[in-house]
Parts: C-alpha cells; sequence; structure tokens
C-alpha cells in the first residue's frame, strides 16, 4: 500500500476566519451603532446630573429652612463656598465637591416691581455646572426660591426643573 498525501489542489478546501470585507462590514455596523447610542447615552447622564443638582437644590432649600427656625435669618453665600455655614455647598451625594457635576450657593430673591426682599424674608437658592467636571450645554443653572419660584438659565430651559 502507498500513502499518497492528498493533493492540496484535490477539492474544495475549508476557509476558516472571515475575510477582509466581512470585517469591515461588521465593523461599519458597530460604527453605526454606536453613533446613534452615545448620544443618547449621554443625554441620559446630563439628565441624571440635572435631577442630582435639583435634590440638592431641594435639600439646601430645607437647610435654609432649618437656619431660619434657629437663627431667625436666611444665609447668603457664593456658589461652593458656605464657608463657616452648616450647608454643603455643591450637588454629590457621595464624594468630595471636586467630584460634584454642580455647586450650590445661596443669594437675596430678585427684587418683585419697587420691593427688594431683605435676606430673611426671601433667599434664593441655585446650582451651576462645575465645568471641569460637567458641561451643560442646554441647562447653565438652576434656581429656587423659600418662595416656590423656580427658574433656569441656558438654551433649553423645557429641560431645566423635568
Amino acid at each position: 500500500m502507498s500513502s499518497q498525501s492528498p493533493s492540496p489542489f484535490a477539492g474544495p478546501r475549508r476557509q476558516s476566519g472571515f475575510t477582509l470585507i466581512e470585517l469591515m462590514i461588521t465593523v461599519a455596523i458597530i460604527g453605526i451603532l454606536a453613533s446613534l447610542a452615545y448620544p443618547a447615552y449621554t443625554d441620559s447622564v446630563r439628565k441624571g446630573k440635572r435631577a442630582e443638582a435639583r435634590a440638592a437644590l431641594m435639600n439646601l432649600l430645607q437647610q435654609q429652612e432649618r437656619y431660619l427656625t434657629q437663627m431667625n435669618t436666611y444665609e447668603t453665600f457664593t456658589a461652593g463656598t458656605p464657608g463657616t455655614l452648616p450647608f454643603k455647598a455643591y450637588s454629590a451625594t457621595d464624594g468630595t465637591s471636586a467630584q460634584s457635576s454642580h455647586l450650590l450657593g445661596a443669594r437675596l430673591c430678585q427684587a418683585v416691581g419697587t420691593v427688594t426682599p431683605q435676606k430673611r424674608d426671601c433667599i434664593e437658592v441655585f446650582a451651576e455646572p462645575q465645568a471641569s467636571v460637567f458641561s451643560d450645554p442646554q441647562v447653565t443653572s438652576l434656581a429656587i426660591d423659600t418662595q416656590g419660584r423656580r427658574t433656569c438659565t441656558g438654551s433649553n430651559i423645557d429641560r431645566c426643573w423635568k
């Protein structure tokens, strides 16, 4: 018996792996899906950060009300710097102000007509995005005062309190 090795040209060869065309089609499909998914993902992250800021504003407003009952006045401070006051000046529930998406502050309410409110009558708490951590091109600041008036600034103010 003679042992003959099979000829490489004897029959159809089985191919293993992917061709370059198949690989490029797969990469193109993944690219299209990613280009659709990434904007939706970033929008969801922004919505979450805005919700975090709204919750932090409500918490700060409650802290201000407690302070009013103890000291008979509200207190103002610039965004992120409460000084020695017992207020949280950032929106993150855990972590530090450096990791927070928004910095919080308190200021006097805006004048209504000719009446300028006093510090013990009305205070407005506000949240501003911290540019080094979070950028929100649609909503640049959120604010609520002790009278319940909500305001915001930005290019799409319909998204502020939703």
